[in-house]
């Protein structure tokens, strides 16, 4: 009996162990399995340590910052702004000059000419246009003091600064002639260039034109055998890419003179026209030129009247009489040469029209239409 239940004891110790070790062996299974699981676990949370190189994160918080990126930008539009703003406004008060000059309204022209330099001091247009009304007024210092300040302004005012140039070199007239306002009284070449050519789109054509006048340049050049012996060099340009008919063109210059104080007339000096340049299609060019000269010759006194009265006496030398006074017209020795008009038609549309002085504008008006020749 006693022997029995030793061997029952021994058996239960035994089971004791082995359940014991199966509990341990469970136990480092699990441990083993814990560790793997954890070891699993460890790479994704190193690419949460590199999740700081996934820029886009970053970047989609910066995006709500957007806005001080772009007040940074928005911050020097708006100190552009106004200056866009205000050479508009300049452009705009030019043109308004404009109209005001052709009007005849000189005063008006220099008053928003004056505050378009104002907003905008270093615009060549402005100053250009100011100077040479004050040339046409006689008003040569303040004329002289513009043009220099066009001449400061250098190079970048294109043809205006090489105009301001020669303007100061052959010298604005110091004093009106006589009978003229003219700057060909001063006896030297001179630009007669109308104020109107810089009021002209950048092409130099007027906004709606096909056709316009560049440069008007005037040169005097001493003859002793002419009281007046000058040249005008009218250039006229095309439009960028536009095909002309020069068929269709036509290009009206009139000359006139000044009758004792006051009175305007056409004159009857020599007038001959000549193309300087060799077609004169705007085929192969964009421009093309055309000099006029106008000759008044010392001698020419005789008018037709006092040359019948001296034909008739020479018929009938029998007849006598008092003599017969071969005298000249009444206007002939107090014509003077006072300026010119030019005007520019394509199919009998008024182009463009360039005056000098430009008060000649006013008193003889271009017709829209090109009258019958």
């Amino acid at each position: 009996m006693p022997s029995l239940s030793f061997v029952s004891l021994s058996r239960s110790d035994k089971s004791f162990q082995v359940g014991l070790i199966l509990v341990v062996l469970f136990a480092v299974v699990e441990f083993f399995a814990a560790s793997v699981h954890y070891i699993g676990r460890t790479p994704p949370a190193q690419p949460a340590v590199a999740a700081p190189r996934v820029v886009p994160a970053p970047l989609s918080s910066v995006a709500p910052s957007a806005p001080p990126v772009a007040l940074a930008v928005a911050s020097p539009t708006a100190a552009l702004t106004p200056a866009t703003s205000t050479i508009s406004v300049a452009d705009r008060l030019r043109k308004q000059a404009d109209a005001a000059r052709e009007s005849g309204d000189t005063v008006s022209a220099l008053a928003r000419l004056n505050d378009a330099a104002q907003r905008d001091p270093k615009n060549p247009e402005v100053l250009a246009e100011m100077a040479m009304i004050y040339e046409s007024i006689q008003n040569f210092d303040r004329s002289a003091d513009t043009w220099r300040r066009v001449q400061e302004i250098g190079p970048s005012a294109g043809p205006l600064y090489e105009l301001a140039d020669m303007k100061l070199k052959t010298g604005v007239p110091a004093a009106p002639g006589p009978t003229t306002g003219s700057a060909l009284d001063a006896g030297k070449p001179a630009s007669a260039l109308d104020a109107s050519s810089v009021r002209t789109t950048a092409e130099g054509i007027p906004g709606g034109s096909t056709l316009g006048i560049s440069e008007v340049t005037a040169s005097e050049t001493p003859d002793p055998d002419s009281e007046t012996n000058l040249m005008l060099r009218i250039a006229v340009k095309k439009r960028p890419n536009a095909v002309i008919d020069h068929t269709k063109v036509k290009i009206q210059v009139f000359f006139y003179d000044t009758v004792g104080d006051n009175e305007i007339k056409l004159t009857d000096a020599d007038v001959s026209y000549e193309w300087l340049t060799p077609n004169h299609d705007w085929a192969n060019s964009d421009s093309e030129t055309l000099a006029v000269t106008y000759i008044r010759p010392k001698l020419k006194a005789k008018s037709a009247e006092s040359d019948l009265a001296a034909a008739a006496a020479a018929i009938n030398p029998a007849k006598k009489g008092k003599p017969v006074k071969t005298s000249p017209p009444s206007d002939a020795g107090s014509r003077k040469y006072l300026g010119y008009i030019v005007r520019v038609y394509y199919n009998d549309q008024l182009q463009d029209k360039r005056a000098e002085p430009t008060k000649l504008l006013t008193i003889f008006p271009a017709p829209n239409t090109a009258p019958p020749q």
